[in-house]
Order: C-alpha cells, then sequence, then structure tokens
C-alpha cells in the first residue's frame, strides 16, 4: 500500500484497506524515540465508566478536533457522543473521559498521523470533525477484554483508522469486516506496532473479538487509535 492511488482503490473496491505496521511507521517518518514515547502515553489513561455492561476493562482518553483547510485545531474537550443506532450498548449518552494529554497531542506521532488522514480522507477540501480515542483493553483470567463491546457496528462517521499501538500477552483479538447486511468480508488480526486498518464507515461494519490473556499471571492488554472523520 505504497501511495494513496493505491489506498484509493482498496477503499473503493473493498471499502477497506489494510497497511502493514512497518510500511505504515515507514510512511509517518517518525523516530523510534518518538515513537517509543508515544506508544508510553497508553500508559496514562483514565478507566472508561460508562460501560453498560459492567465492564472494568477499558482504559481510554479523548480529543476532537477540526479539520478546515488543511490545518487541525483541536477543539475544547468536549464528550463523545454516539445514537444507539450506532452503538446499541453505550448509545444515546455523553460520555465524558479523561482528556488526551497536550503532549500526546501536539507531539510528531500523532501530527504524522493526523497528516497521514486528512491525505487519506479528507482531499476533497470538507471541513471535519475528528475525533481521537486512545484505548487500553485489559484481560485477566477472571474477565476477558473486549474491544467492541457492541458488536460489529459502524460509528456514524465517514471515514475511520484503527491502528494497533501495542499487544502484550494475549491472544485473539481479531478485527472482522462485514456488510451492513451481515455478510462477513474479512477476518485478521492487527498484530504489529502500527498495523492499520481503513474503513469507510458507510459500507462497512467492523468489530474485534474478545481477548484473553496467554498468561493469566501477567498482566495482558491491547492498545489502539481509532481516529474518525466526519464531514461538516
Amino acid at each position: 500500500m505504497n501511495d494513496l492511488s493505491t489506498l484509493d482503490a482498496a477503499l473503493t473496491q473493498d471499502g477497506y484497506a489494510r497497511i502493514a505496521g512497518e510500511e505504515m511507521l515507514a510512511l509517518l517518518r517518525v523516530s523510534p524515540d518518538d515513537w517509543t514515547r508515544f506508544a508510553g502515553s497508553w500508559d496514562d489513561l483514565g478507566p472508561d465508566l460508562y460501560m453498560a455492561d459492567g465492564g472494568r476493562y477499558r482504559r481510554r482518553r479523548h480529543a476532537a478536533f477540526a479539520l478546515k483547510d488543511g490545518a487541525f485545531t483541536r477543539k475544547p474537550h468536549q464528550p463523545h457522543y454516539q445514537s444507539r443506532d450506532y452503538n446499541r450498548l453505550n448509545g444515546d449518552v455523553q460520555r465524558w473521559f479523561e482528556p488526551m494529554l497536550p503532549a500526546t497531542a501536539a507531539g510528531p506521532v500523532m501530527q504524522a498521523i493526523l497528516a497521514f488522514c486528512a491525505s487519506a480522507f479528507a482531499r476533497d477540501g470538507a471541513a471535519y470533525h475528528v475525533e481521537v480515542h486512545q484505548f487500553r483493553i485489559e484481560a485477566s483470567l477472571d474477565a476477558a477484554g473486549r474491544p467492541t463491546p457492541e458488536g460489529m457496528h459502524r460509528d456514524g462517521v465517514d471515514r475511520v483508522l484503527v491502528m494497533l499501538i501495542d499487544r502484550r500477552n494475549v491472544r485473539e483479538g481479531v478485527t472482522r469486516i462485514g456488510t451492513p447486511e451481515g455478510a462477513p468480508l474479512g477476518a485478521f488480526t492487527l498484530a504489529a506496532p502500527g498495523d492499520t486498518v481503513l474503513i469507510d464507515d458507510h459500507r462497512i461494519h467492523h468489530g474485534v473479538t474478545e481477548i484473553h490473556p496467554l498468561d493469566p499471571a501477567l498482566p495482558a492488554w491491547r492498545d489502539a487509535l481509532v481516529i474518525t472523520f466526519a464531514a461538516i
């Protein structure tokens, strides 16, 4: 997936496109030290207290940006909201999460990822509302981690980027892609740092299976970055 035309072709044909982590990190042109600092910010996420299933396996931070005339501007901290039409578990609730730390949002890796998203999703000159989510899903012997407890879903936006940041001591966590009618289109595991999938949210439903620890005696988690673009 070495140029935007190839990326566009995959999104047009299939509704989604995958980029291997090694290739994605090369596209971002960030240093190993910058990536290490960026990934380390997942060690400081706040608990998600809005899980209607009662789970305490998810930690996150959140930020919102405006994209206009090719420039991103961070918006004041605000709740994340999804209609129950898109999130049957946690929809119709204004969910306030801990804000993404300023150093993370303004750092070279996040800025490079946003620029990549703009080049892939927003070359039409439209203005976009952009939301960025840092997720850590934890698993233990007593409780599986559920990356998408709402099941196969749309996010109710235009385009979505999902990037794996880290997997530690976990198995499963398979990404599934399907049609709105429920027909499966693909299944794969984001396994290496930087492994990425881009999704046309109008055409594709997506979800991730539960994760379980390989060694129940050790901490286990899956870290991911999710960015959504919605034209305004």
